[in-house]
C-alpha cells in the first residue's frame, strides 16, 4: 500500500481550528490524528469530546484517534460516537487488551494498539491477528516537538517481521519526530502510516508540507 499521512492536530493553532482542519481536508493527507489525553495517563491534556465533535463536523477524512488515558474502556462508545474510524488504545493502559479491541471492532472501527518506546513488540506475538493498526511511539507520549528515538528503526522492522510471519493484516503507524528527513527511512523500516505534528503544522506552508511527505 501507499503510505498514508495522518496530521496530528495536537499542533495545530486552535485559534484557528476550523482553518486549520479545511487546509487538511484540502491537501494530500489520509486521516486526522488527535491525540486524546487525560493528564494521568500522561503528563499532559488535550481534546475533549466536544472539540473532537467539532473535528468531526468539519473534517472530511478518516479520524484516527490516539487515547492515551487509562481505562480506555469506559469511553470507546462515545469515541465512536463523536466519529473516531480508527480507536487505538495503549497496550500500558489495557489489563484485557483482547476484550477491548473486539469492543472496538464490535463498534465498527478499526482496533489499533500503541507502543510506549520502553515496551517490546515480543507483547504483541499472542494478539497481532487481532490489530488492526500498531502505532509505535517513537518519543515519550505527552508532548509533541519531541526528539525522535532512534531505536524506534528496529523496533519497527521487528514488527513487519512478526506481521508477516503471523500473516497479519495488521498496518505500521509511527508517532512522534516525523519529518521530511526520516520519513523515508521510515517507510524503508515497514512504516504505513506517517503521523506529523510540528513538521506540518510548523512550516511555512503546511499543505506542501504535507505533499512532499506524500511523495517521499
Amino acid at each position: 500500500m501507499k503510505h498514508l499521512i495522518a496530521p496530528s492536530l495536537l499542533s495545530a493553532d486552535f485559534s484557528e481550528l476550523k482553518k486549520e482542519i479545511e487546509m487538511v481536508n484540502h491537501s494530500q493527507a489520509d486521516w486526522f490524528h488527535i491525540d486524546v489525553m487525560d493528564g494521568v495517563f500522561v503528563p499532559n491534556i488535550s481534546f475533549g469530546f466536544p472539540v473532537l465533535k467539532y473535528i468531526h463536523k468539519y473534517a472530511e477524512k478518516p479520524l484516527d484517534v490516539h487515547l492515551m488515558i487509562i481505562e480506555p474502556d469506559r469511553y470507546l462508545q462515545r469515541f465512536k460516537e463523536t466519529g473516531a474510524h480508527v480507536i487505538t488504545v495503549h497496550y500500558e493502559a489495557c489489563t484485557h487488551l483482547h476484550r477491548t479491541l473486539q469492543v472496538i471492532k464490535n463498534l465498527g472501527c478499526k482496533a489499533g494498539v500503541s507502543l510506549n518506546p520502553h515496551t517490546p513488540i515480543s507483547v504483541l506475538e499472542d494478539i497481532i491477528a487481532e490489530i488492526d493498526v500498531v502505532l509505535i511511539m517513537a518519543v515519550n507520549p505527552g508532548y509533541g516537538g519531541q526528539k525522535f528515538i532512534q531505536r524506534s528503526y528496529e523496533k519497527i522492522k521487528t514488527l513487519n517481521k512478526l506481521i508477516k510471519n503471523r500473516n497479519s493484516d495488521a498496518i505500521i503507524e509511527v508517532d512522534g519526530g516525523v519529518t521530511l528527513d526520516n520519513a523515508r527511512p521510515l517507510i524503508d523500516a515497514g512504516v504505513d502510516v506517517l503521523v506529523a505534528g510540528n513538521t506540518v503544522f510548523g512550516s511555512e506552508n503546511p499543505e506542501d508540507t504535507i505533499r512532499k511527505l506524500k511523495e517521499v
